[in-house]
């Protein structure tokens, strides 16, 4: 019986050591992303984001810029945002989202907190990704002067500096771009393979019967 409960006890207590080492494996590679939302945002750009970097395990917040968490999108969806943009401490930040969409995208390069900390974001090297013509906005503070970006066609344009293609999503350096609701889930995978690794990209979209990556 002595034998029998230290075993047990001994079982336990690797089941406690591997548990606790698996819990701090995955706080580690725990993301903090962050979506910006703006009265006229197009609301699958923003929710697949969302959606699908959950499912990954990052921890995601919807921040609005608006006066209030209730955001209309473009289509006149209304969607409760997280958080408003003044209550949110970026420093641990790993990636900021800008969805499109009109007037949303136009909203948020008016937005003088948002773009200082989009300028700011990039300047220290970490992930900064828009999709439609939210690009636009990066392409306005200079951030795709010599860098590969792709938009909603219509905004080449307003992509300063960049060389623009017209590739679903591209990535270069810490700067992800795509063109379009249609490129929305390719865009989400790219930003989870980007932080979690490409094997957990291919599960997620495994996951909801993406055929396409």
């Amino acid at each position: 019986m002595l034998q029998y409960s230290i075993g047990s006890r001994i079982q336990e207590e690797r089941k406690v050591l591997h548990e606790t080492g698996k819990k701090e494996r995955e706080e580690k590679i725990m993301a903090n992303v962050y979506v910006f939302t703006a009265d006229g945002f197009e609301e699958i750009e923003g929710l697949t984001v969302v959606d699908l970097m959950r499912r990954a395990g990052a921890q995601v917040q919807m921040v609005s810029i608006s006066d209030g968490l209730a955001v209309k999108g473009s289509h006149g969806i209304e969607i409760k945002a997280d958080t408003f943009f003044e209550d949110v401490d970026f420093g641990q930040a790993d990636l900021l989202v800008l969805p499109g969409g009109m007037p949303g995208t136009l909203h948020l390069g008016e937005h003088q907190g948002l773009t200082k900390l989009l300028t700011e974001t990039a300047a220290q090297g970490k992930r900064v990704a828009a999709i439609c013509a939210a690009p636009s906005v990066l392409g306005g503070l200079g951030l795709l002067k010599g860098k590969r970006a792709v938009c909603y066609p219509g905004f080449e344009d307003k992509l300063t500096g960049a060389q623009v293609g017209t590739e679903e999503v591209v990535t270069d350096g810490n700067i992800t771009t795509s063109r379009g609701l249609g490129t929305a889930i390719p865009f989400a995978l790219e930003l989870i393979s980007l932080l979690f690794g490409q094997e957990k990209a291919e599960e997620i979209g495994a996951s909801v019967i993406y055929s396409g990556r």
